[in-house]
């Protein structure tokens, strides 16, 4: 295993911040007006490092995984405003505007955003990519999760529940997945005070691409693929993978999601599905789960808000230190489609050293056969990770 000059020196760093944690958490990165708006700037850069073991056809690495920017104005009770950009994998993240219904009705009857924003379908796609509690998502999530796409929606929240509905229409901003979509979730919480949460959830959305033509006039036929890393995100291979599914006539995907969080310790688990019906030719389903815990060893809980959970905020000089393990698979194989069956063991440390600085380490075992070729890779996962 190899650790890079600056991988250690961003860790070297991490003894005087310790040191001064409380200093570090007062970042000038607002700035507030009279009226109470306040303008900020947001930001998220993780450096990883992954070194693989029992396959040779992974190759070590080391780079940046993220480097996300962007800027948010907002004014509490009122409206909010965010565009968000990442640079290292040149792609759109949220870009949207979002008003109170109280502020502008006087009755509080939901929250409307419009814009460039995450679907519903997939809790754990849905946490910040800042507050992940592993470094990468788990298999099925991966595989299934719809990313975002450009629309509008509506979200209303009560002590013990929460309602979203939304629609989406034509390409997304990166000038894919031509189509509409429309998509619900719903959210019962029972308990719900710091440190005391049972969240039960159920979403799902259907999704209607269609075919484009491409800059050369090039027809493409609508289609749907559906595959998954194996849990480390410096590697283009895919142990899973549907192949392209052509004609999709309509992608239908379903979630259901389950947080129980108790002081330091904490649950959460997803099943996913999504079936693709295609013009002439049977469905084809694929299907997936993982359950994961969490115990913050420092005494303090995660964080939840508005139908999810961010990240751990330090009760001490010294940070926060969370152990977690997660238990990952999918199903990829049905009706003509040979897309493979994978799952993985995942344990992770992370330390929250102030509110702004995050480490990460994660072991994976994988198990993947596909066609009836059995690969099992192990991955080593170091993360730094600055946020704000």
């Amino acid at each position: 295993m190899r650790l890079t000059p600056l991988f250690v020196a961003l860790t070297a760093l991490s003894a005087p911040l310790a040191a001064s944690a409380a200093d570090w958490d007062n970042w000038p990165t607002k700035v507030a007006f009279n009226d109470g708006t306040e303008l900020a700037a947001t930001g998220n850069i993780a450096y990883d490092l992954n070194d693989f073991s029992g396959n040779n056809a992974f190759e070590d690495d080391d780079a940046v995984r993220r480097k996300e920017f962007g800027a948010t104005l907002k004014k509490k009770g009122v409206y909010d405003a965010m565009v968000y950009y990442d640079f290292q994998s040149d792609t759109w993240l949220d870009v949207f505007f979002r008003f109170e219904s109280k502020a502008l009705f006087g009755k509080d009857i939901g929250r409307f955003r419009f814009g460039y924003m995450k679907t519903p379908v997939g809790l754990d796609a849905n946490t910040s990519s800042r507050a992940g509690s592993f470094m990468e998502t788990a298999l099925p999530v991966q595989a299934f999760y719809a990313g975002r796409r450009t629309g509008a929606e509506w979200v209303l929240e009560r002590p013990a529940y929460l309602m979203q509905v939304g629609a989406y229409g034509g390409k997304d901003l990166q000038g894919d997945n031509p189509g509409t979509t429309q998509a619900v979730r719903g959210v019962w919480t029972p308990v719900k005070a710091p440190g005391d949460v049972i969240h039960l959830g159920l979403a799902y959305s259907q999704e209607n691409p269609r075919g484009y033509r491409d800059g050369r006039d090039v027809h493409h036929e609508a289609s749907a693929r559906l595959r998954a890393r194996p849990e480390a995100g410096l590697t283009d291979i895919r142990l899973v993978d549907s192949g392209a599914l052509v004609t999709a006539d309509q992608i239908r995907r379903t979630g259901l999601e389950g947080i129980w969080i108790h002081g330091p310790l904490s649950v959460q688990a997803e099943a996913l599905r999504t079936t693709v019906t295609r013009d002439g030719k049977p469905d084809y389903t694929g299907d997936g789960q993982y359950a994961m815990a969490s115990w913050i060893v420092t005494g303090e809980s995660r964080p939840y808000n508005a139908g999810a959970v961010a990240n751990v905020k330090p009760a001490h000089t010294y940070g926060a230190v969370e152990l977690l393990a997660r238990y990952s698979r999918i199903d990829l194989d049905d009706a003509d489609v040979f897309g493979g069956r994978q799952h993985d063991w995942t344990v992770g440390a992370n330390w929250y050293l102030t509110s702004h600085f995050k480490f990460q380490a994660n072991y994976v075992w994988a198990d993947a056969s596909r066609r009836g070729v059995r690969t099992k890779p192990e991955i080593f996962e170091l993360r730094a990770q600055v946020h704000f």
